[in-house]
């Protein structure tokens, strides 16, 4: 199977309850939440993080993930600035079928405050 690296950029509450999901998915979003946004590289996960999510919350976490990426064939890459800011439009509804699609944990590899 080939998988595809993603990124996702969260907060501290996000990170709890993706620990309470045993690593293996993503919450559910809130309602004024309508898409899940995974990045395609590291270096836009940090930026987010840093640039984001430590104003707003204190402190920001970038996780690791691997996909299916066949799976990921069904969703457009979307630029929304510069050459590394690349992301997926994942519908809030079509979240809990594309966490069934995550190959192993989610691993939080940075931590920023």
């Amino acid at each position: 199977m080939n998988t595809i690296t993603l990124y996702r950029p969260v907060n501290d509450k996000e990170l709890e309850l993706i620990k309470e999901m045993d690593f293996k998915g993503f919450p559910p979003r809130l309602p004024e939440q309508p898409i899940f946004y995974p990045v395609m590289n590291e270096a836009y996960a940090i930026q987010i993080t840093k640039d984001w999510n430590v104003p707003a919350y204190g402190c920001g976490f970038v996780t690791k993930f691997d996909m299916d990426a066949t799976y990921l064939k069904k969703f457009k890459i979307e630029n929304v600035g510069g050459e590394i800011h690349n992301e997926l439009w994942v519908p809030s509804e079509e979240l809990e079928e594309f966490n069934s699609h995550i190959i192993g944990e989610i691993e939080v590899i940075g931590e920023y405050r």
